[in-house]
């Protein structure tokens, strides 16, 4: 055997149908596409039809309500801000807030706001400035001797264009007029 001599076995490989090139080639005249209509012009894709049946997301019901104002939180809990106490991550004396959070590497993002859960124990009397709380999460760092301070992230809510209500307008306009 030579290299020369390698080849595919017979019928390996077929040579392509060559379409609408005569009626001697057996897909000559229409092209194999039939007789007019929307599928015999090229660039047509009928998406989600299902030859006249009941399209499958028309045979299904909606279901629940995605709200557009809904708020996401950056969550997280007591054991993990203790052990970056331990580890030295993050200052017991300074206050805990988002992005002290995020500095440690605890929270990769501030999202609306940080919520604060109680799982685990807090042993340090830390101040924590966090936009949700837990009743337990509250209760166990004033235990420990510590404050939860509940605001608002104010850059994300304003990031977001979130409704004003109407004292906050009037705050607005106040606040430019004392200027």
């Amino acid at each position: 055997m030579k290299l020369n001599e390698i080849r595919d076995n017979k019928g390996a490989r077929t040579s392509l149908m060559r379409v609408a090139r005569g009626v001697g080639s057996g897909k000559g005249r229409t092209g194999g596409r039939g007789f007019k209509g929307q599928k015999a012009r090229t660039g047509v894709a009928v998406n989600g039809f299902e030859g006249g049946q009941m399209p499958i997301y028309r045979r299904l019901p909606k279901r629940g309500f995605n709200n557009p104002f809904r708020l996401t939180f950056a969550e997280i809990n007591l054991s993990k801000i203790q052990k970056a106490i331990d580890d030295k991550v993050l200052d017991a004396a300074a206050e805990i807030n988002g992005v002290s959070l995020m500095e440690a590497g605890l929270i990769k993002t501030v999202m609306d706001g940080v919520r604060l859960l109680g799982a685990g124990e807090i042993k340090a009397a830390v101040t924590v400035r966090v936009a949700g709380a837990s009743k337990s999460a509250v209760a166990a760092v004033e235990k420990a001797g510590g404050s939860v301070i509940l605001e608002p992230e104010k850059e994300t809510v304003l990031e977001k264009g979130k409704k004003t209500s109407k004292k906050e307008k009037t705050v607005k306009k106040v606040s430019k007029k004392s200027k």
